[in-house]
């Protein structure tokens, strides 16, 4: 490294964020970038450390630490501190596709995989990141790269999220012909309308699909493929065919009075948002709203979050977010140390505005909802919240959850969102194309081995969250990777990807 005692000379400075009264009079981004000479000192803290756990990407205690694309961090780092972007970009994007999205919404496991993190705090990776590749962007280096030579190959990728978009990226790079089949009218998938503006601005997506154009990759919106007639067509067009449509199905909740309205899925709730801001800047009537509205979030995660801090832009009355499992501690426990995720409590940007609007942390933890209570019209208007436990089952030594008797607590609400996971992948689309799924109702695809990512049928692979379950960003652009790899030594008897 450049410079070997940084991390002693200079402290940890990441983007300011705007307060959060100001943040949500909009749905724009709210950071404010550091200048590049402090974007340079902060390169300057990468320690030279030997052993760089944060580009790992190795599984600890069930958890992975560092970075899943086994991202070269110390040298873009060092390139950063010398104020050498262009050398930084290249060594970026030799193993991430889209840096303009990680750096944006992954939750950093390199920085908490940091060797500075055993007695500090991580470099500011995922923020080096970032103005790497927005140094490229505006400098003009990220310009569509020429395509040396053509295979004569034809693939069809469905879904044009995050895996869908790195296998299809890789592939058209390879010189196959690449079409990608998205069943929305815009492309990105989960990066548009999955994750709000706030964290992602849509013509941030729109940049990056237009790049993949002009490079040759076709998109093709508004195709749901989910019949066996629409399969087998494609697998006659095709010579290879990439499964990519994520995690389509939210888990529900079952208790009484479920079927009243104003009861949604998260994800409808998010996507609904995002495409009335798109189409036509939030016109009212055209999406779901919380404005005036007591708001429910069932879902501690960052959907959840999202879900909170998308309500409160909205104009809610009040916002309550049920989380099943207890508050996590604020420091380290004794049986979780580095460099293993940090299982320990944080208050996303979405909490923080509720604070700043209502003056309480929206949160209650080990609750969840035991009936909806509706009025004459089917309108759901108040939720009966339980208090949960966990007990330690004394024949099987499983611990399990458990209501609390006597802490049953009404509370109004006329919005209810769903946020509490997903189940698997479309099943249409699965049975569509003849493919197995294992027991978690994913696509079935090994990651290792001459088969990796292909699928029970020949000539189709799958990646992502449909075959992992639900899962990171940064996770399914490895997948996406990955499978394009299987894809083109399938195609070709070897691979140099």
């Amino acid at each position: 490294m450049g410079m070997s005692t940084g991390f002693l000379q200079y402290e940890r400075r990441t983007s300011e964020a705007l307060e959060p009264l100001d943040r949500i009079k909009n749905y724009n981004e709210f950071h404010i970038a550091l200048s590049k000479e402090e974007q340079m000192e902060q390169g300057a803290r990468c320690m030279d450390c030997g052993v760089p756990f944060c580009q790992s990407g190795m599984t600890l205690g069930g958890m992975v630490s560092g970075c899943p694309l086994n991202n070269l961090i110390p040298e873009w780092n060092d390139f950063v501190y010398h104020g050498n972007y262009q050398a930084a970009l290249k060594r970026l994007l030799k193993r991430n596709n889209f840096p303009e999205f990680t750096a944006r919404v992954c939750p950093a496991p390199c920085e908490n995989a940091c060797t500075c993190a055993l007695n500090g705090v991580g470099v500011s990776i995922r923020e080096n990141e970032l103005a790497i590749i927005e140094e490229g962007y505006s400098n003009r280096s990220m310009q569509p790269r020429k395509i040396s030579g053509r295979s004569g190959k034809q693939i069809a990728v469905i879904g044009s999220g995050p895996a869908g978009l790195a296998a299809a990226d890789q592939l058209n790079l390879r010189g196959h012909q690449v079409t990608v089949f998205e069943k929305s009218d815009r492309p990105g998938g989960l990066l548009m309308y999955g994750i709000p503006n706030m964290k992602l601005e849509k013509h941030i997506v729109k940049r990056r699909i237009d790049l993949m154009k002009a490079e040759g990759v076709v998109f093709r919106l508004n195709e749901s493929i989910s019949g066996k007639k629409q399969a087998e067509k494609l697998l006659k067009e095709y010579d290879g065919v990439i499964l990519a449509c994520g995690a389509a199905r939210p888990r529900d909740i079952q208790v009484p009075g479920r079927e009243s309205k104003g009861i949604h899925f998260a994800v409808d709730f998010l996507s609904s948002t995002t495409k009335a801001l798109l189409d036509s800047f939030l016109e009212e009537g055209t999406y779901l709203s919380a404005k005036d509205q007591n708001v429910l979030v069932i879902g501690g995660g960052d959907t959840g979050n999202d879900c909170v801090g998308t309500a409160i832009r909205q104009g809610a009355k009040s916002v309550v977010q049920l989380e099943m499992m207890p508050k996590l501690p604020d420091q380290r426990a004794a049986d979780n140390p580095w460099p293993q995720w940090p299982k320990v409590s944080k208050t996303d940007y979405g909490q923080e505005e509720a604070k700043a609007v209502f003056g309480a942390d929206p949160r209650r933890y080990q609750t969840t909802v035991k009936e909806f209570i509706c009025d004459k019209e089917g309108q759901v208007k108040e939720a009966v919240l339980v208090e949960l436990a966990w007990k330690k089952d004394p024949k099987t030594g499983q611990m399990t959850m458990e209501e609390v008797s006597g802490s049953e607590k009404v509370i109004p609400a006329d919005l209810v969102l769903i946020a509490a996971g997903f189940l698997g992948c479309d099943l249409e689309v699965a049975k569509a194309f003849g493919v197995e799924t294992d027991p978690r109702s994913n696509v079935r695809a090994e990651s290792t081995g001459e088969m990796s990512y292909h699928t029970s049928r020949d000539k189709v692979f799958a990646a992502g969250d449909m075959r992992r379950g639900q899962s990171l960003v940064v996770w399914a652009i490895r997948e996406g990777r990955e499978a394009a790899q299987a894809v083109d030594q399938y195609l070709m008897g070897y691979t140099n990807l």
